[in-house]
């Protein structure tokens, strides 16, 4: 009986020890072992480029602001739907340029201005440059407004987010949408991209700190990105909710049975001592 008892716990503690905590959660393992050549490479920077179907907003400033009216259109007034004309809640808008297919938007005064490629720098410069003979000061400024990325799956708030700097990381999206959650497949993150009309993807592994060096890192407008679920979420999906729950308690049956034949071998023990 003794053998029995001993031989049952044993084989109860290797099941046990078979189910480790899974080594996929942490991320960035093993970062702080990274050569100084794989910390260089890291350090990369990004700045975004100007694209087709891109809404831009442009604002040409001077010390004499009757050099720059026009240059500048007026901002408009318009109504969300169902509200009526004269309502306090109408909003205000800048004036907005549409990217072409050919990259160009149509500008007051300088007529169509090729900007597709362009960072947003080289915009105000290019810009600032075809202005400067009419006003010597002027001062550029572009910004993108429909810079948007969406994020998907295993994450806390799935959403579409609108950014606002024009710059931001794979960790930035991560963490907007609430990080991901624990049912996660960390290692295996979708990316996909619209590159001129071009679809492309790659996959980032979260646990693996090569990912700051990745050339997708920093993402690009209209950029989305899918988390799947890992092995275990995607074995319970086949699961209805009742056999769920006939699972749960199984395994803590189970856990109770281990911990009483951990008990018992421990006390069998003692009294041979």
């Amino acid at each position: 009986m003794k053998q029995i008892i001993i031989g049952g716990g044993i084989w109860m503690l290797l099941w046990l020890g078979s189910c480790k905590v899974p080594k996929d959660i942490t991320y960035f393992q093993g970062i702080d072992d990274i050569t100084e050549k794989q910390l260089e490479m890291m350090n990369q920077t990004y700045n975004a480029k100007i694209c087709e179907d891109d809404l831009l907003t442009i604002n040409v400033s001077s010390w004499d602001p009757s050099l720059t009216m026009p240059y500048n259109p007026p901002a408009y007034s318009y109504y969300k739907q169902g509200e009526q004309e004269g309502a306090e809640s109408s909003v205000e808008s800048l004036y907005t340029y549409i990217v072409d297919k050919e990259g160009y938007i149509n500008f007051p005064v300088l007529g169509r201005v090729q900007l597709a490629g362009l960072t947003i720098h080289e915009a105000n410069s290019k810009l600032r440059d075809l202005i400067k003979p009419a006003v010597p000061d002027a001062l550029v400024n572009v910004q993108i407004v429909n810079f948007k990325v969406g994020i998907y799956g295993e994450v806390a708030r799935s959403n579409i987010y609108t950014i606002r700097n024009n710059r931001i990381s794979i960790l930035d999206l991560v963490a907007m949408a609430g990080d991901l959650t624990i049912n996660a497949n960390r290692k295996n993150i979708l990316l996909i991209r619209d590159n001129n009309g071009h679809k492309e993807y790659t996959r980032f592994d979260m646990t693996d700190p090569n990912i700051f060096a990745s050339p997708y890192f920093y993402l690009k407008q209209n950029d989305i990105v899918y988390v799947e679920p890992n092995a275990a979420k995607k074995r319970n999906a086949n699961y209805s909710a009742a056999q769920q729950y006939t699972l749960s308690i199984i395994s803590t049956t189970v856990s109770g049975i281990s911990v009483l034949t951990s008990s018992i071998i421990a006390i069998i023990a003692l009294s041979e001592k």
